[in-house]
This record gives structure tokens, sequence and C-alpha cells, in this order.
């Protein structure tokens, strides 16, 4: 089972799972902003992606904005990042998609042909 972490209202999160449900993908869909990963799995999310912290973050949303990252966020440790993208789900970048095979933060095509293979 993938889940997916969603905002009902994002295009994006909604051509990702069009794409993962075109590709037969089994996925449970979690609402990203009332039910944000916990400090302790965005821990394990991020590890196991190998991305960066920054990348996790809705760098367009108005969290971000309001929330002054812009500017905190080069200065902030990994820890107080993790915590903040815990505290606001508004503020993880979406959808965080997490499969057996993969890790994967947004949509781009290309990442997740990788991960689960064309659906061509």
């Amino acid at each position: 089972m993938t889940v997916v972490y969603s905002y009902a209202k994002c295009g994006t999160c909604r051509k990702a799972l069009r794409w993962l449900e075109d590709g037969g993908v089994d996925v449970k869909v979690v609402p990203i902003v009332e039910s944000p990963p916990q400090k302790a799995e965005l821990k394990r999310l991020w590890k196991r992606s190998g991305l960066p912290i920054r990348r996790f973050f809705n760098t367009s949303g108005q969290s971000y904005r309001q929330g002054g990252f812009k500017d905190r966020l080069s200065t902030m440790s990994d820890d107080e990042a993790l915590e903040a993208l815990a505290a606001d789900g508004k503020l993880i970048k979406r959808p965080l998609v997490v499969s057996e095979q993969a890790v994967l933060v947004g949509f781009r095509e290309p990442d997740y042909e990788e991960a689960f293979g064309a659906t061509s």
C-alpha cells in the first residue's frame, strides 16, 4: 500500500494521484493538513528520501511565506525544520508519497516512473 499525503485542492496532488491510479498503484490518501506526519515519521521519511530537508518545504505556500522560512530555513537545525514541518501540514511540499520503493516529494513524472515503473 502506497500512502499519499495530499491536499484535496492541490492540482499537483490530483495529478499525482491520477498517475498512480492509472498505473494500478493501490493508494491510501491521508489529508496532509489535517493529519501531517509526526516529527519522528518525517525524520524517517526524510532520511529514506535522500533529499535535503529544504525539499520537504512547500516554498510557494502561505505558511512558508508568513513564517519567514525563506530567511530562516538556512539557519535552522534539521531538528527545528522537522519540528516546523510536523506542526503545520501546509508547510510540507505535497504530495508526499510513501511506498516500499521510495519516498517522493511533489510530482515529477520521471521520479514516479523510476519508483513505480511506466504506466503506459
